[in-house]
């Protein structure tokens, strides 16, 4: 590993890691199917590839018992796990010991207790897998230890990608360790940061469409309020449209741009918004600079929207190759996917504000059944925290049916609670157990698949559990 290690503290698990896959014959690479785990298998498959590693690379919605014995079950000798391992390290453990295979291992989920060797995690360092570094950030370190003669750096703007997918840029900017991944990028020229309006769609939204779905910090009169946000921006000393069409963000100037963030911000102000939401109107955009403008590849948010929209539909090959650079058949198919994946959005956010949500004293929470896929409810649930009609004082937690005996469960939170104890990896982790599940996450983010007919015991135990944490 060179002296510019991007995170030394990393540096010393990422040799020996590298140093084992640089040594394998051939090496099965495993990852997780969101956003993340998508840009992970692209960074450590990219890393491979220019190391001269012969390499398969396979996704799983869920690494479970069954699905590890699978992989023990293949030809490979040496298994690469991106983007998940370190919390199912219990049950790979076994495989190792009697020979099936050597696990690498690039993860930030809470680790389990067994141990072995090649273990890239920040976890295990003291550094926080759940703000700090993602997955990809993981793969993205093996990377640069990977790297011999060439330089991966270039490679940090999927690690970005993966890491504001896996919304680690809830402060308004990626920090701690992401942040030197964020520097190299920069460095390499192949990501631009800036401080710019927070809100999503800068470079595909048409205006009206971008001020009214910008929910993170609600604007009474603009936000989920189509006419009023076409009200607002005729009302502004800035042409919004251009032949008769709305411009989109990315088309105005850096003065037009100023003049609507100004305006957005008085709104604020004379609408009582509290200052501290108000201070969330703006954050720290990622760009990517090899990418059109206007396209959703130029944003690091957007991307990751796209990169979910094919793996959630069981098309995580369409999003490897889109991060592995296929702007031809494989783009076309996301974009499809993309269009397919919003519709899915809008009906699943429509049957919630629909049906509501039942409020306990900490949590409220919802149960789509079969109405909602379960690979995308959380996403819903998240949509759903930030629109009109939904508490967000109180984290949500949102079921959908997994199979014909269990339940996937999403919890989602806010910053603010975040700030205030609520660690939602905990809360799915411990009230999954207590029903006879399982789950895990992040503080903000987390999942559990829990038995059919447990829901309302796993609401008691996941609203004492946050009632504990909120004081």
């Amino acid at each position: 590993m060179s002296a510019s290690a991007p995170v030394p503290e990393l540096a010393d698990r990422a040799a020996a890691c590298a140093e084992h896959l640089r040594a394998a014959e051939a090496v099965l690479l495993a990852s997780h199917i969101d956003a993340d785990g998508l840009t992970s298998a692209a960074v450590a498959s990219s890393a491979l590839e220019r190391a001269g590693i012969d390499h398969e690379v396979v996704f799983e919605k869920q690494l479970d018992a069954e699905r590890i014995a699978a992989i023990a079950e293949t030809e490979y000798d040496t298994v690469l796990f991106t983007d998940f391992g370190s919390g199912q390290i219990d049950d790979i453990v076994p495989h190792e010991e009697r020979g099936a295979f050597t696990p690498v291992i690039a993860d930030h989920h809470q680790p389990g207790d067994a141990d072995t060797e090649f273990h890239l995690n920040p976890l295990l360092e003291g550094i926080d897998g759940g703000s700090e570094l993602s997955g990809a950030g993981a793969a993205y370190v093996l990377a640069r230890a990977l790297e011999g003669d060439g330089d991966n750096r270039d490679l940090a703007r999927l690690a970005i990608v993966g890491a504001v997918g896996d919304m680690q840029d809830q402060d308004g900017e990626l920090h701690g360790a992401n942040a030197a991944i964020v520097d190299d990028g920069v460095a390499a020229g192949v990501v631009e940061n800036g401080t710019d309006l927070a809100v999503y769609g800068k470079q595909t939204r048409p205006l009206p469409k971008l001020l009214e779905y910008a929910s993170d910090v609600r604007i009474p009169g603009v936000t989920n309020d189509h006419n009023g946000a076409v009200s607002f921006l005729d009302e502004l000393d800035v042409d919004c449209r251009a032949d008769g069409e709305w411009r989109r963000w990315v088309d105005l100037t850096a003065e037009e741009r100023q003049t609507v963030a100004s305006a957005l911000v008085k709104r604020a102000v004379s609408s009582g918004v509290p200052a501290d939401r108000i201070d969330d109107l703006v954050g720290t955009t990622y760009t990517l600079t090899a990418e059109p403008e206007g396209t959703e590849l130029r944003d690091a948010s957007e991307f990751s929207t796209l990169l979910n929209a094919t793996a959630r539909y069981e098309r995580a090959d369409v999003g490897l190759a889109v991060c592995l650079g296929d702007r031809g058949e494989a783009l076309t198919s996301a974009r499809t996917l993309l269009r397919n994946h919003r519709r899915n959005l809008s009906e699943g956010l429509e049957f919630v504000k629909n049906e509501g949500t039942t409020s306990e004293e900490h949590v409220q929470w919802f149960h789509a059944d079969d109405r909602i896929r379960e690979t995308i409810v959380g996403i819903v649930a998240g949509m759903a925290l930030g629109s009109g009609g939904i508490d967000r004082r109180k984290p949500i937690l949102a079921f959908a049916n997994e199979s014909d005996t269990e339940v996937k469960v999403s919890a989602r939170g806010s910053g603010a609670l975040v700030r205030k104890g609520l660690d939602l990896s905990v809360v799915m982790r411990e009230a999954s157990q207590a029903v006879g599940g399982d789950g895990g996450g992040h503080v903000v983010a987390a999942g559990a698949t829990i038995p059919r007919g447990e829901v309302e015991a796993f609401v008691a135990e996941a609203d004492r559990i946050v009632g504990e944490q909120l004081g």
